[in-house]
């Protein structure tokens, strides 16, 4: 599979490290786990939209785009990594944040990734939540075009075929990195929102006949909803790599209940898996993404689903950047002398 095909922008820090969770895998008494840590892959801190935005940039750059317009959540990641690139590259970056939460939090509103969008030279502007804010950043593209502006627009996470293609090759990092040391494994979990990362690693793993289950770890749909725009995604990143068909339905599998009360809403057993993860590897998860699908690994896992013997690779999709604006979450009274 040919990706150099494809224009692509190599700014990513790659490949990315993978790690063996010593303390984490005696703790909780089970399989042997592992990280990728995509958390390491640069621009602004780094996150797994970086990858993506390798191949979207690079698209925008060959258009002779002179302005991004993206949108996401208010603590984005993908916004902040969208506004490094563009800082990186000259080019002019929009915003368009989605109010999923209400929150009035100031440093939810302030601090944390839309800090970060600002110090990069971002603008934004905060909108209602709605149920195709896709459809909203291309009304404000054409506005700026209609003022003679070159704008490209990218959709939340990241996520079309040719954002996804970044996880494409992440599959095959993955695989060289453990073909390279001999090392088996027997399962890839993740966290999967915007679907551009488990499609994207599931069409290079099943191109390469990889044998190994990918678990995405949901943080906002419901299960048939999730596996449904994967599967769209996969099937139309495989269609412009030239492999349709490479992907079925059942490949695609997405495990909703660590999701709790909504998307970007923390939950109990995220909250446990940031602490986890900190006190005992020196980690950093975020709330809305990583801490979920580490919640629900660390829930499986103390289920039985995951079985002792086994080796399971836990991709970390980066957005440590958003705990500062999470940190009326965490209660640490106790902890003060």
């Amino acid at each position: 599979m040919h990706l150099a095909r494809f224009p692509r922008r190599f700014l990513a820090h790659l490949p990315t490290p993978l790690e063996r969770l010593d303390r984490l895998t005696k703790e909780l008494g089970g399989p042997e786990i592992w990280i990728k840590r995509d958390d390491c892959t640069g621009m602004s801190t780094g996150g797994n939209k970086t990858r993506k935005l390798e191949f979207l940039m690079a698209e925008a750059e060959l258009q002779g785009a002179e302005m991004v317009v993206t949108q996401g959540a208010t603590q984005s990641n993908h916004a902040r990594q969208t506004a490094a690139f563009a800082a990186k590259m000259g080019m002019g970056c929009h915003i368009v944040l989605e109010d999923r939460t209400g929150s009035n939090d100031a440093n939810y509103n302030n601090n944390g990734n839309v800090l970060l969008d600002h110090l990069h030279g971002a603008t934004t502007e905060k909108r209602a939540t709605g149920p195709d804010f896709n459809a909203v950043i291309e009304e404000v593209a054409e506005q700026m075009r209609a003022d003679g502006k070159k704008v490209y627009t990218i959709p939340g996470g990241g996520s079309n075929p040719t954002g996804a293609l970044g996880y494409v090759n992440c599959a095959f990092e993955l695989l060289g990195q453990v073909n390279d040391s001999g090392m088996k494994i027997d399962h890839i979990v993740h966290a999967t929102g915007s679907a551009g990362t488990q499609a994207g690693l599931i069409v290079g793993l099943q191109a390469m006949n990889a044998q190994i289950p990918l678990l995405g770890i949901g943080v906002r749909a419901p299960k048939a909803k999730q596996e449904e725009n994967v599967y769209n995604l996969a099937c139309k990143t495989a269609e412009k790599l030239g492999c349709p068909g490479v992907v079925s339905r059942e490949d695609v599998v997405a495990n909703t209940d660590y999701v709790g009360d909504g998307y970007g809403i923390p939950t109990a057993s995220g909250i446990e898996a940031i602490k986890m993860f900190a006190e005992l590897e020196a980690i950093l998860l975020d709330p809305v993404y990583s801490a979920k699908g580490a919640a629900g690994l660390i829930d499986l896992i103390r289920k039985g689903h995951f079985k002792k013997g086994e080796r399971i690779v836990f991709l970390h999709t980066g957005g440590s950047v958003a705990l500062f604006g999470y940190d009326a979450a965490f209660d640490f009274a106790d902890r003060w002398s």
